[in-house]
This record gives structure tokens, C-alpha cells and sequence, in this order.
């Protein structure tokens, strides 16, 4: 593709785009219009890319102070990221992720090729280029699942992978560490079907990824919300992985980074009166497992999740401590309905359906403002487009006020004038991206049929 009227592209068409991409009645035109996305993007400078090669630096001592901020967005996905990338421009800052997780998936509507095309076209809108990363959160196997039905859920979760690959996701997350099990007289074989399912999932990653890229994959050892990780499950976990990865392929490349437990939940815990409870995060934790995790195994560091609700007075400490990412969503989630901007009919429309919608949790003795706060992350699926149709000024508003939130994450996590660094140590580039007609519904035949949506044996 030639642009030939950059100025008129950011001003009108991708806004035009974007819309199609998401909401076109027709799958085709969503297809269309995101493989136009991605065309425009690719011309204009935006790769999607692993941050694999800054993490093995990192894992070697070569950078270190600062912890790269991990971003779920929920909702409002293209304006929220145009207001991080105004930030990440205006701070110089090339070490962030755009991130969305396998439930997130489900409850926000945002299949990964949607996804990827909302943050691409923010990018394209904001004048951004160099390096992007994409990442799929929490690739998690549900335990309950497992053990009903096992062959479904590990099949659904390698069809997520495909679909996240073909959708430029080149850092992916698995999460089985709710497999561990406490009762086995040992940690090796507490943690031995959650490395051996991550070893698997590693090598199926390897068999997709395009050519030239090594997909950055994470590990978890501390289900989030569950008791404090150790050093101890770590090696446990480190050492039978690194085994398991031998017996494939005579040896593949293993993760980059390991998310621990270290006090936090999801979300938060919603007291009575729905503000969240305060947490005493363990940094001693944080930083111990870190720093094993560097000098023993070559990672990155360790990942913190269930973030984004803690005092904002602690958010310095984690590139202090030696944290090498941190996952973060749902404040902007309640920045967003909080906002004094956000209509008011519309978010008590959305909470009168919330508490009709037989997939709201609600525990009893719970008081409503409990529930509302635990579940309104589910009104960003069926109410997506009206949030997308808000008015301009009222997008407007609540993107400004988290443009600042963004801005004061960079800061913080000390990411700021990482542009230079990310550009310096990015070098791998994915072949073109060969998107298939429709990535919501990509099959497993698929897999097994000719590679032509940029994996392996592309030749390009």
C-alpha cells in the first residue's frame, strides 16, 4: 500500500475504518476493513512485535530500573489507547504492552484480530511508529474445565493461541498455574502438570510463531488472589520446564518472565461499600523472586498482576524492587464509568442489565454495591457500541483524564525515554501479516492446511 494523504488518513479515514472493523454487519467488510488497518500500518511504521529480545537483555543485566506497564483495555479500546499512545509520544516511552486476557475475551467482545485492529488504528490516528506489542493476558486453564473436560479446554485454549498469533498477539501468557497442585508431597510434583502444560503450549507457540520472531511467553507460578509465591516453587517450576523444553526438539526457547503471587486479586476486594479493601503487597516477595528469576534462569524478572487498584504512592516501588511487568486494568475500567463525563442513564442501564444477566456473580450477603463493582466489567460486551458511540467531547473528557493516568504509570514505572532502548534492541520483524477472512472464526483444520496467514513457510 502507498499513502498518498497521511493527514487525511489520521483526520477521517481510520476513524471510518475502525468502525467497519468492529462493527460491520458483515464479516467480510471486518475483515476487509482490518486488513486495510493493518496494510496502513505497516506502511506508516507500526510492526507488532515480541518483546522477546529486550527481555533477554534484561535477563542478561543490560537494562534494568524500570517495569514495563502491561495495559488491559476493556472498553472504549480505540480512544483509551489513543490517549496512551499521546502519553507514551509525548514521554518518549517505548516499553509498554497492550494487553487483553482470555476472559476478557469472552465478557468484553473483543475477539484478538478486533483487538489488535483497535490498538493498530489508535496507533495510525496518533502518528506513532516503531516496535508494538500485543499481548495475550492470562491464557488460563480453568481447573474445572480440566478436569470435566480436558481435551476441550487445552484444544480451546491452542485455538486462542492460533487466532492471538494470526492477530500480530507475538507475547502470550499461559496461566496453568491453577493446576497446581498443594496436596503432592513435593514441589516438583506440585508444580509438575503446570510446567509440563507450559512446556507444551511453549512448543505449540514455537510451531505458529512467523518466521523471525521468537513469541515472548510467560509462565505463572502463584494463581492470583492465592497464597505468596517462593523461591522455592520457583526453582521447582524453572527446573522442570527447562527438562520438559529439552525433550523437544532437542531444546526450545523457553519463557522470558514468571508472574508470582505476591498479595494482590483481581480487581481488588469491594468492601461492603464498594470502595476496595487495601492491600499489603509483599515487595520483599517481588523483589527476592525477581532477582532469582534474573541471575539463576536468564528471565526477564517477575510479572505483578492485580495492580491497577493499589495506592498510587507504591507504584515507584515495583521498578525498585526489580519487576519486570506489571499487569493493569481494572482502575481504568473504573475510571471509566466514574468519569463525571460518562452519561448517567447510560451506566444505570447498564447496571439494571447487569443484575438480570444470568452471568453476574453474586455471592450472598453481598450488598448491591459489591456486586455492581465486581461485575460491571461485563457491561462492556453487550453495551460495546454505545460506549463507542459516545458523544466526541464526552470520549473526549474520559480519554483526556486517562491520558494523565497514563502518563503518571510512565513515570512511575520509570519507563519514560525507553523509546530509544526499545528501538536499539527490536530488531526481529514479522513476515507479512496474511490475516485470514475472519479471525473470530478461525477452525483447527486450519492448522493442519497451508500456512498462509503468516506463520512458518510463509517465505516472505
Amino acid at each position: 500500500m502507498e499513502i498518498l494523504d497521511a493527514p487525511k488518513i489520521r483526520k477521517e479515514l481510520i476513524d471510518d475504518l475502525i468502525r467497519l472493523a468492529v462493527f460491520a454487519s458483515d464479516p467480510a467488510d471486518r475483515a476487509r476493513a482490518r486488513k486495510v488497518i493493518w496494510a496502513l500500518a505497516e506502511t506508516s511504521g507500526i510492526f507488532p512485535c515480541s518483546i522477546q529480545e529486550l527481555y533477554e537483555a534484561m535477563g542478561k543485566g543490560k537494562y534494568g530500573g524500570f517495569t514495563v506497564p502491561a495495559m488491559n483495555l476493556r472498553g472504549l479500546t480505540y480512544d483509551v489507547a489513543r490517549a496512551v499512545f499521546r502519553a507514551a509520544l509525548k514521554a518518549k516511552v517505548g516499553a509498554f504492552i497492550f494487553e487483553i486476557a482470555r476472559s476478557e475475551i469472552g465478557y468484553t467482545s473483543q475477539r484478538p484480530g478486533e483487538y489488535a485492529a483497535a490498538i493498530l488504528a489508535a496507533g495510525i490516528k496518533e502518528g506513532f511508529v516503531g516496535p508494538l506489542f500485543i499481548q495475550g493476558d492470562h491464557y488460563q486453564v480453568s481447573a474445572k474445565r480440566y478436569q470435566s473436560e480436558k481435551d476441550a479446554e487445552l484444544e480451546a485454549i491452542r485455538d486462542l493461541i492460533q487466532e492471538s498469533i494470526a492477530a500480530g498477539f507475538f507475547n502470550i501468557d499461559i496461566d496453568s498455574s491453577t493446576l497446581v497442585d498443594l496436596s503432592q508431597p513435593n514441589l516438583e510434583e506440585q508444580q509438575r502438570l503446570n510446567y509440563e502444560l507450559v512446556a507444551n503450549f511453549t512448543a505449540y507457540i514455537r510451531k505458529l510463531q512467523p518466521f523471525g520472531i521468537e513469541v515472548s511467553v510467560g509462565g505463572e507460578i502463584g494463581e492470583v488472589g492465592k497464597k505468596n509465591s517462593t523461591v522455592e516453587e520457583l526453582r521447582a517450576f524453572m527446573e522442570g520446564l527447562r527438562k520438559e523444553l529439552v525433550k523437544r526438539d532437542g531444546g526450545l526457547k523457553g519463557i522470558s518472565k514468571i508472574s508470582i503471587q505476591t498479595g494482590t486479586t483481581h480487581g481488588g476486594v469491594p468492601l461492603p461499600d464498594g470502595k476496595v479493601a487495601e492491600v499489603k503487597l509483599d515487595f520483599d516477595t517481588l523483589e527476592r523472586l525477581s532477582r532469582v528469576a534474573r541471575e539463576e534462569f536468564g528471565l526477564s524478572g517477575a510479572v505483578q498482576h492485580g495492580a491497577s487498584t493499589l495506592p498510587s504512592e507504591v507504584f515507584h516501588l515495583f521498578p525498585q524492587r526489580g519487576a519486570a511487568e506489571i499487569h493493569l486494568a481494572t482502575e481504568f475500567q473504573n475510571m471509566i464509568y466514574e468519569d463525571p463525563a460518562f452519561p448517567a442513564d447510560l451506566r444505570l442501564e447498564i447496571y439494571e442489565h447487569l443484575k438480570q444477566d444470568p452471568s453476574s456473580e453474586r455471592k450472598e450477603g453481598e450488598t448491591e454495591e459489591q456486586f455492581i463493582y465486581k461485575n460491571r466489567k461485563r457491561g462492556f460486551g453487550p453495551f460495546k457500541e454505545k460506549f463507542w458511540s459516545l458523544p466526541e467531547e464526552v470520549r473526549s473528557q474520559i480519554s483526556s483524564r486517562l491520558e494523565g493516568k497514563f502518563a503518571f504509570l510512565f513515570e512511575k514505572l520509570n519507563v519514560i525515554n525507553t523509546r530509544k532502548m526499545v528501538d536499539m534492541e527490536i530488531t526481529s520483524r514479522a513476515p507479512r501479516q496474511r490475516l485470514p477472512q475472519d479471525l473470530s472464526r478461525i477452525s483447527t483444520a486450519a492448522r493442519k492446511g497451508p500456512q498462509d496467514w503468516g506463520v512458518p513457510g510463509e517465505g516472505e
